[in-house]
């Protein structure tokens, strides 16, 4: 019986967290608000496998509380950060995930965490490789709604079309964009 912990302040986050770790075969899941409560359960329940954080939460970031359980309690955690989430380092056994979460990219990371345990080795270099680029996409997209008052889904549409149309792949296509706008 696999066990996970999720720890969101967004009871709607949280709904939608669920079916995907139900799907990666977690028959247990507890959900809990806040980064202390997660200190507490941690402590009395040390069966939990994994341990999903959606930022913030109610009472710190969430970044910190992410650190702490992946050494102290080597338990694999992933860390579902709103925008940019290029400052955060990739340590061993934390998954950085932006906001929106890609299902695709959940999956991922579900079957490597299952296959390599809490080794991060060659395999998990198409993965990060594969987050880097949907983070450098969704920045790039948040740059195109907030300076071209695009939707979403416009701006997936312009990066796709400009990557097309330039024979670039989309992550330069993305750097361009960001580029051009004076954004690193």
């Amino acid at each position: 019986m696999k066990k996970a912990l999720i720890v969101s302040s967004s009871e709607n986050s949280a709904s939608e967290i669920s079916p995907l770790l139900r799907s990666a075969g977690f028959d247990q899941i507890s959900i809990i608000s806040s980064g202390n409560e997660a200190r507490r359960l941690l402590r009395t329940a040390p069966e939990i496998s994994l341990v999903v954080i959606d930022t913030p939460l109610s009472d710190e970031f969430g970044q910190d509380l992410a650190v702490m359980i992946a050494e102290d309690y080597q338990i694999n955690v992933i860390l579902i950060c709103g925008g940019d989430t290029s400052e955060f380092p990739h340590e061993n056994g934390i998954y950085i995930i932006s906001r929106p979460v890609n299902r695709e990219l959940f999956s991922e990371i579900m079957e490597l965490i299952s296959v390599s345990g809490r080794e991060i080795k060659k395999e998990s270099t198409d993965i990060l490789m594969k987050t880097e680029e949907i983070r450098l996409i969704n920045r790039a997209k948040t740059v195109l709604m907030k300076y071209l008052n695009f939707t979403e889904p416009q701006a997936h549409r312009y990066i796709e079309k400009q990557a097309m149309n330039s024979r670039r792949s989309r992550r330069e296509t993305a750097l361009k964009i960001l580029s051009d706008y004076g954004i690193n």
